[in-house]
């Protein structure tokens, strides 16, 4: 089967040059790390997201429904082939941004229909917010934020998919992301950093965790689903200098709780000097990273 691509964006991630010198302390303005994640670090899950549609042959028949939407990136790409997107995302600067991409010529409260993307609508919260019982229900609900890199995080997914389920049809699919083996991902040795900093009496939320190899399918026995494949997706992360590899990596969310534990400058500090072994002789940064998904049914 054919690959699609859009625009610019491709197998490999694409090089964004933010500042040529050393990194900038973190974001702490919501929109400008929401920007962050969408200018430097959600394109790096592109073979992810390309890999589950590829796989589910996304088209015009489907009726996707994605949970965590993010900067809506995902979205954009499903309804390229034609799918009809509906997404849902927490961070309001999060929405935002997706919003700019999907609905730039739409009323924000619908979407916009016509060749070659679907209907495409966007709502701030989670999935009790787009019920509608005079829209046809999904046969596709994608959760592409990785699991199994802070700790509980899996409990929040599982509520999620809880509420999404009775939107869909009966037996439609659902496609989980994780993290792969962390021996198979460099980025593992970086995100250390901030599980080791959150390790203080002053840490407050959930810091990062190595992932475990049955995250997915735990998660997917607890919202009741049915496993039916799984795959996994190089996914290497490419950043133009040491400056983007930093603020890609604390738009994650990842390093939150060892910021609060500690102060914005040491995080920056110790993020870099672990990027330090990955810095190739030209300036860029980069780590080969393994990520899984998994294909669930509803009931």
């Amino acid at each position: 089967m054919t690959s699609r691509r859009i625009g610019a964006l491709s197998m490999t991630p694409t090089l964004v040059r933010h500042h040529p010198n050393a990194a900038s302390p973190p974001a702490t303005d919501a929109g400008a790390r929401a920007r962050d994640w969408a200018e430097i670090q959600e394109r790096m899950l592109v073979p992810l997201y390309e890999a589950a549609y590829e796989r589910l042959e996304v088209g015009p028949a489907t009726r996707l429904l994605g949970l965590g939407c993010g900067s809506g990136l995902a979205l954009l790409i499903s309804a390229s082939r034609g799918a009809h997107v509906t997404g849902v995302e927490s961070d309001r600067a999060r929405v935002a941004l997706a919003r700019e991409r999907l609905l730039s010529d739409a009323p924000q409260s619908g979407g916009r229909e016509g060749a070659p993307h679907g209907t495409t609508r966007l709502f701030e919260g989670g999935s009790a917010e787009v019920c509608d019982t005079a829209a046809p229900a999904y046969n596709l609900v994608t959760a592409f934020e990785p699991l199994g890199c802070a700790a509980g995080d899996s409990d929040g997914l599982t509520a999620a998919l809880e509420s999404a389920i009775p939107l869909a049809e009966r037996g439609s699919e659902v496609v989980l992301a994780g993290w792969g083996p962390p021996e198979r991902c460099a980025t593992s040795a970086v995100l250390r950093v901030a599980s080791r900093l959150a390790e203080s009496p002053r840490a407050v939320g959930r810091g990062w965790r190595p992932a475990l190899r049955d995250d997915l399918e735990d998660v997917a026995s607890r919202a009741g689903l049915k496993p039916d494949g799984s795959g996994r997706v190089a996914c290497p992360f490419g950043y133009a200098d040491m400056d983007s590899a930093v603020r890609g990596l604390l738009s994650t969310g990842l390093f939150d709780a060892a910021v609060r534990a500690t102060d914005p400058a040491q995080v920056t500090k110790e993020l870099t000097e672990a990027l330090h072994p990955h810095v190739r002789r030209d300036g860029t940064v980069w780590m080969s990273n393994v990520f899984r998904y998994l294909i669930a049914r509803t009931p």
